[in-house]
């Protein structure tokens, strides 16, 4: 069955069974291979994307709820890796092995669009459906606080097309 998409505020089409998870259709179908694989079960976070603005897991969406809704991955996130949580995950030096980062990174971004200014709290609480294995939770936070400070950075969605 053909899906209409919009990724990264591109229009695509996908045949695809209506029960394929989306992590299955962006990794293996369109070739976006920064959304990670990691339970399967949406309980560790690696999955996340954005759609609609929110971030949801994408091992457990599938193409179907996703046909008609904005979608949004690490790579749409911007060309650059300029967006203001991109450039605190780097100035704060977060990842270390690096798997779970995009994840995090598109959790923080839907935290930020909806709470500008979190609080620690709000952070821990935004962020605890992304599971970091090696710990690197001090930095997220600090990086999120980072990005908060940066006005441009409750842009859930980038505002060109890429």
């Amino acid at each position: 069955m053909a899906f209409n998409l919009t990724i990264n505020q591109k229009a695509v089409s996908v045949d695809a069974s209506p029960d394929t998870p989306l992590l299955w259709v962006l990794r293996d179908e369109l070739h976006l291979k920064g959304t990670k694989y990691g339970c399967g079960l949406g309980l560790c976070g690696a999955c996340t994307v954005l759609m609609g603005g929110q971030a949801v897991r994408s091992c457990l969406t599938t193409v179907s709820e996703a046909a008609g809704k904005a979608v949004v991955t690490i790579e749409g996130l911007s060309p650059d890796g300029s967006h203001p949580v991109q450039k605190a995950w780097e100035t704060v030096d977060v990842p270390q092995c690096g798997y779970c980062q995009a994840g995090q990174i598109m959790s923080a971004v839907a935290l930020l669009a909806s709470t500008p200014h979190p609080t620690d709290g709000q952070i821990d609480d935004a962020m605890s459906g992304n599971l970091c294995r090696c710990g690197t939770y001090t930095r997220i936070r600090q990086a999120i606080h980072q990005a908060a400070d940066t006005s441009a950075s409750t842009a859930a969605i980038p505002a060109k097309k890429i």
